[in-house]
């Protein structure tokens, strides 16, 4: 994405090997003790990633401090304040129905020409440039403004009543009207951006998708919550994050992957006591409620974050979408981003790097290598040497490979030979 946004002043912000099958089913004879304690000299590249996060100092700087005026950020806000905007975008309706003009909203468009990447933040952000009016006296916008009514008048009444939704829930209540839940859905990112607060402060949620398990204890609704004791199963992240509090862990990092089956692995060869971390999944592209509970661990837990994902396009898109935010929801980036998450696996160059056997790599479709080009257009890749480094190495392979292909050493080769090496070398992007 090369968009562009106007700014009111310049801103100053300015390891090898092979894998082999014969060591597939070997375990380590000793369980490996790790602490995040550091005395004197020889850390290793984990202990210097820890440290080097715990020093970082959180940037506070604002879209307005670094000049970018036109932009359209929403803020989290409290229930009366959300009920307080709705009632003043109902009482415009009404006065313009009574004055004989046709009920109108207004808000920022959120289609892909109104966004754009902004560097010192590293994550995308909403345009004021192109606005969006919804006019029900215009017959193509008569249904989309009729349900857009609807859905201010379901989220006024879920507020005023203090509690949850589903965004299922949502679309039952006026099924004839909805018709198809993808239209309420749509209507409900609109409604946010139009009152300026985020998706989360409407109180409708989406149904619970990403887990979590290891070291992590936290209360939810007054609940003490403790992610080590889960058995091989886990956590579901609340999809309620407001309602969770005191987070407490030991961990050294947070494992995010990509994938169930990976998940279910790590989990069941309790990787989280090898190697003291939190490991969470959103099994495939992160819901919002995932997305959140990461930022909260990252910026509450000051601990680096790694990143297992596929070793194809798609796989680098849902990793983009934890740490630069998704278009569709650029309008609150800035609670649900991740930036500086480290790419820890699967990368192209491990294919040869760990001799993932030919029957074991996919070659990329057409729709693949269209991806992997577009990937390498957009800014946030561009400002990444080492993406750029690995798509393209990707790109001249022409080959892909899921995380399963580690498998083809063992079911544990992914637990006891594959991450432990990774991170013992600090082999990240």
């Amino acid at each position: 994405m090369k968009k562009s946004v106007q700014k009111k002043k310049q801103s100053n912000s300015g390891k090898g090997g092979g894998a082999s099958s014969s060591s597939s089913s070997s375990s380590p004879s000793k369980k490996r003790k790790r602490s995040t304690k550091v005395v004197g000299g020889g850390k290793t590249p984990l202990q210097r990633l820890v440290l080097h996060e715990k020093g970082k100092r959180k940037n506070t700087a604002s879209l307005e401090d670094l000049g970018y005026t036109d932009v359209h950020e929403v803020a989290e806000m409290k229930e009366k304040a959300v009920i307080d905007k709705i009632e003043q975008e109902i009482f415009r309706a009404a006065l313009s129905i009574l004055s004989g003009k046709s009920v109108t909203y207004s808000f920022p468009s959120r289609q892909n020409k109104n966004q754009t990447y902004i560097t010192e933040l590293n994550r995308l952000v909403l345009s004021v440039k192109d606005l969006k009016n919804r006019h029900f006296a215009h017959t193509s916008e008569t249904r989309k403004t009729a349900i857009m009514t609807r859905v201010l008048d379901i989220v006024y009444h879920v507020l005023k009543k203090g509690i949850h939704v589903t965004k299922r829930d949502m679309f039952y209540s006026d099924v004839n009207l909805f018709k198809d839940q993808r239209d309420s859905d749509t209507m409900l990112d609109d409604v946010a951006v139009m009152l300026g607060c985020t998706r989360s402060s409407l109180n409708v949620v989406a149904s619970e998708k990403g887990v979590v398990i290891g070291n992590l204890k936290f209360e939810e609704a007054g609940d003490q919550i403790d992610c080590t004791k889960m058995g091989v199963g886990a956590k579901g992240i609340p999809p309620h994050i407001d309602k969770v509090k005191n987070i407490t862990s030991e961990a050294e990092f947070i494992l995010l992957v990509e994938k169930d089956a990976a998940f279910m692995r790590l989990a069941e060869d309790r990787f989280y006591n090898e190697y003291k971390c939190i490991i969470i999944t959103a099994k495939g592209q992160p819901d919002i409620a995932s997305r959140m509970f990461l930022r909260r661990l990252k910026e509450e837990l000051k601990i680096p974050v790694l990143a297992l994902v596929d070793s194809d396009p798609y796989g680098l898109k849902i990793l983009s979408v934890y740490m630069s935010g998704s278009k569709n929801m650029s309008y609150d980036s800035a609670s649900l981003t991740t930036p500086d998450i480290k790419w820890l696996g699967v990368l192209p160059t491990d294919l040869d790097k760990y001799n993932i056997p030919k029957e074991c790599r996919i070659p990329m479709t057409d729709s693949d290598i269209k991806t992997c080009k577009e990937l390498l257009d957009e800014a946030f890749v561009q400002q990444n040497p080492e993406w750029v480094k690995q798509l393209k190495h990707m790109m001249k392979s022409q080959e892909k490979a899921e995380i399963q292909a580690l498998s083809s050493f063992g079911f544990q080769y992914l637990t006891k030979k594959y991450l432990p090496r990774k991170i013992n070398e600090g082999d990240w992007v």
